[in-house]
C-alpha cells in the first residue's frame, strides 16, 4: 500500500497527489509509457482503461480511453510537452495532436519521480488547471480520491515487473 506524502500546491489552480510507491522507479515510469502497462491501473475502478496509445517524447500525443461501468467511453487525448526518461512527464489536454488545440483545455500534469530508498519511488503528481473552476470541477469529480486508488492500481501493477 501506497504511503501517503503531504506536499502543498503551488498556487490556487493546482492538485497535487503524492506518495511512496513500493516499487522501482523504472518500474512506475514503465507503467506510465507503456500502453499495455497503462491500461490495467489508469481508471479507478469499477471504471477501466480499454485502450491507451502513447509516443512519448516532447510534441508526442497520447490517447487514454476510460470506460464507465455503463460501458460509455471516454477519450482522453493529448501531448507530451516535456519527458526526461525515468523521472518526469509534463502532459497536456490543451493540444490533442501536432500542436492542434483543443475544444477544451482543462489540465497540466507534471509526474515526477525520484528514487526513495532501496526498490521504492517517490512519486508526485502535481494538476494544474487553466483555472480556479476547472481546479474545483477536478476535486469534485473525486481527483483526491481517484488518482489516490489510482496510485494504488499503480504500484500493484509496477510491483510484478
Amino acid at each position: 500500500m501506497t504511503t501517503k506524502l503531504d506536499i502543498a500546491p503551488n498556487s490556487d489552480r493546482e492538485l497535487v497527489l503524492a506518495r511512496i510507491i513500493d516499487a522501482p522507479r523504472e518500474n512506475v515510469y514503465r507503467c506510465w509509457t507503456e500502453p499495455k502497462l497503462l491500461t490495467q491501473w489508469f481508471a479507478p475502478k469499477p471504471w477501466t482503461t480499454p485502450r491507451a496509445e502513447t509516443d512519448v517524447r516532447a510534441g508526442g500525443t497520447s490517447l487514454v480511453v476510460m470506460a464507465g461501468p455503463d460501458g460509455n467511453e471516454f477519450a482522453n487525448p493529448g501531448v507530451f510537452l516535456e519527458v526526461v526518461p525515468g523521472r518526469k512527464l509534463v502532459f497536456t489536454d490543451a493540444y490533442t495532436k501536432a500542436w492542434e488545440p483543443s475544444a477544451k483545455p482543462f489540465m497540466t500534469g507534471i509526474v515526477t519521480l525520484e528514487d526513495e530508498g532501496t526498490g521504492k519511488t517517490r512519486y508526485v503528481a502535481r494538476v494544474a488547471h487553466w483555472s480556479v473552476a476547472d481546479r474545483e470541477q477536478h476535486e469534485k469529480m473525486g481527483f483526491h480520491e481517484g488518482w489516490g486508488q489510482c496510485a494504488e492500481q499503480l504500484e500493484e501493477v509496477a510491483k510484478r515487473l
